[in-house]
């Protein structure tokens, strides 16, 4: 059939083959392809979509290297970059896509054990990716990534799973519980030595403020003793007034007391004399 004009859409290419063979890319928009009404060249045009899509690897049985029995589905996301070789290279792209990833995914749960699959899942995505991208090249796929979309286990080992999946929750709740007692412990111990810091503090300062006063008192008095020596020291009398300040204190207070005795009368006072008061 002699086409002489097509269009191709945004995000599409077209292969043109003339009388069975490649002749070129046609890139978006319109393109005229014949030379007249006497053109008799047999042309047609295979339309590659170039945006990005996705494939479903649906439930492969695969045994890991720990012989035990999992089903894995795998999501993968690819978008042609080179049509010609996509077109050319393999029967169909997609279905080439099917196998490499179903084999790739093969390969490495076979060689991990159960436990190494479940602590990480991202890793068969990344594992799988990078296995298949550099053969998908091949024929013009780009692998942009592949994830586990699910993973699915015998029925005992799901029974399993979930009671070790419930010891975990346990033990991580009762590891929450633990750090929350230990921070209150924690903040107590802490508030308990801020406020013995503080007692001792206001020990300390009632101590400082005490001997503060103390020497305080110690140097007034001291001082009002020097003022009082100074002036008896200048007027001689009043240490005369002084002294009967004295008596007249111990005669109110009750006391008895010899007044201008000499030594006969200090001895006839002390053996039973007339005492005076």
């Amino acid at each position: 059939m002699a086409i002489r004009t097509c269009v191709i859409s945004q995000s599409h290419v077209g292969l043109l083959y003339q009388d069975g063979a490649f002749a070129r890319l046609l890139d978006p928009g319109k393109h005229k392809l014949g030379t007249g009404w006497f053109d008799k060249v047999d042309r047609h045009i295979v339309v590659i979509d170039l945006r990005e899509r996705s494939v479903t690897i649906k439930g492969q049985e695969i045994l890991t290297a720990d012989k035990v029995a999992i089903r894995v589905s795998l999501l993968v996301y690819f978008k042609i970059v080179d049509a010609a070789k996509a077109q050319h290279n393999v029967a169909s792209y997609e279905e080439r896509i099917y196998e490499d990833v179903q084999l790739a995914a093969r390969r490495f749960l076979a060689s991990r054990k159960l436990e190494a699959i479940l602590t990480d899942r991202n890793e068969i995505s990344d594992a799988v990716r990078d296995d298949v991208k550099g053969t998908a090249t091949v024929y013009g796929v780009e692998i942009i990534r592949a994830d586990v979309k699910d993973l699915v286990f015998p029925g005992n080992l799901r029974e399993i799973m979930n009671q070790v999946l419930e010891t975990e929750r346990r033990s991580e709740a009762k590891i929450i519980e633990a750090r929350r007692e230990a921070e209150v412990a924690r903040i107590k111990t802490e508030s308990e030595e801020a406020t013995m810091r503080l007692r001792w503090e206001a020990s300390r300062t009632q101590t400082r403020l005490a001997a503060e006063s103390e020497r305080e008192r110690v140097l007034l008095k001291l001082q009002g003793e020097v003022e009082e020596a100074k002036a008896v020291q200048d007027n001689p009398h009043l240490l005369r007034l002084r002294e009967l300040q004295a008596l007249g204190e111990m005669a109110r207070a009750g006391g008895k007391f010899v007044v201008g005795l000499g030594a006969e009368g200090l001895f006839s006072a002390l053996h039973g004399g007339k005492e005076s008061s």
